[in-house]
């Protein structure tokens, strides 16, 4: 298995892996690689794997020509008694950090699929760069560079959540990002009419990614709230300190939203436990940062059967997302 992963991160992944009993075959920007791991993990179990290329085969050449060819070669033996009559996925991508290693990606995708119309027009007629939204594995063509003359082509793709997300001009913040890509770890995001706290909210960019599909979102934060939150007429913005905040007797959130930079501990301490606990939010998001502690021994303490999440969510996910930075988004439902 290949594991993808934000570039930067790959000692943790690759860490992660051996907390799994997996050897490490390899690493490089935004990629590491151990043998046998689809028989022995499920992604659901990989917080910092964007994509995993399931039994993935190494392909080296010098050339452009030379590489597409062998692609070319090994999506035709793969496809021997197979019927494809739907679009399918044609994804060529690799690690961003390596210089011009684009232009070189390009061109052996363009080749590559000049070579699949010579022998088969349909089928490349039905090749389409885009990925389905959502999880779990998906069946086309994947092809990851790890270097200008070495490239690792699959079958199957399995998605764990992770990827980058169209920005809003009036979204006050990155921080917006994070968010929306949080929404597909769970299948749904906050729908029209529903309640959100927005616990540390300024300046603003989760109350307002809710606020725009409908949701009616208090904002509680010290701070001004900017861009496409301030004075958003489905927000509310309380100035109050968002530890001490709770619902109204009896009352309860659909979502809860929390995004502070802050120590975890702390935040899983005052904030997750009572929330979850008392079933004062129905859904959660919380970001937790990780950049002054040990990020695995913090994972492992929020998979731990004591965690607030073990106890009182019927289901969570832990993932380091595209746009998350030292921190863990956990997304998951209250029991």
């Amino acid at each position: 298995m290949l594991c993808t992963c934000q570039a930067g991160f790959e000692s943790l992944l690759a860490d992660e892996l051996r907390g799994h009993t997996l050897a490490v075959e390899g690493l490089g920007p935004g990629w590491v690689s151990a043998p046998g791991a689809e028989s022995h993990v499920a992604a659901s179990d990989l917080a910092f794997a964007h994509r995993l290329l399931n039994e993935p085969t190494e392909i080296s050449g010098d050339s452009v020509n030379a590489l597409a060819q062998q692609v070319l070669e090994f999506m035709l033996s793969s496809l021997r008694g197979e019927r494809i009559d739907t679009p399918w996925p044609c994804i060529f991508a690799g690690p961003a950090e390596l210089v011009g290693l684009g232009r070189r990606i390009g061109a052996v995708e363009k080749t590559f699929l000049d070579l699949l119309r010579k022998r088969l027009s349909r089928v490349a007629k039905l090749a389409t760069p885009e990925l389905p939204r959502g999880m779990g594995s998906v069946r086309g063509l994947f092809v990851w560079f790890s270097d200008f003359g070495r490239l690792h082509a699959s079958r199957v793709l399995v998605l764990n959540g992770p990827r980058r997300m169209a920005d809003d001009p009036l979204a006050p913040s990155r921080s917006y990002l994070k968010v929306e890509e949080a929404y597909g770890l769970l299948g749904f995001e906050p729908g029209e009419g529903e309640t959100v706290a927005d616990l540390g909210a300024a300046p603003g960019g989760w109350s307002y990614s809710a606020a725009k599909r409908g949701a009616r979102v208090d904002a509680i934060d010290n701070g001004p709230l900017k861009g496409g939150a301030a004075d958003h007429p489905g927000i509310v913005h309380r100035r109050e300190d968002a530890f001490h905040v709770a619902p109204p007797e009896g009352k309860s959130y659909d979502w809860l939203f929390c995004d502070m930079v802050e120590e975890p501990h702390h935040v899983l301490r005052d904030i997750v436990e009572p929330w979850l606990a008392r079933r004062w939010c129905r859904r959660f998001v919380v970001n937790l940062k990780f950049g002054r502690v040990r990020p695995l021994e913090l994972l492992a303490e929020l998979r731990a059967p004591q965690s607030p999440f073990s106890q009182h969510a019927s289901e969570f996910r832990i993932r380091h997302l595209y746009h998350d930075r030292e921190e863990f988004t956990v997304a998951g439902v209250v029991k």
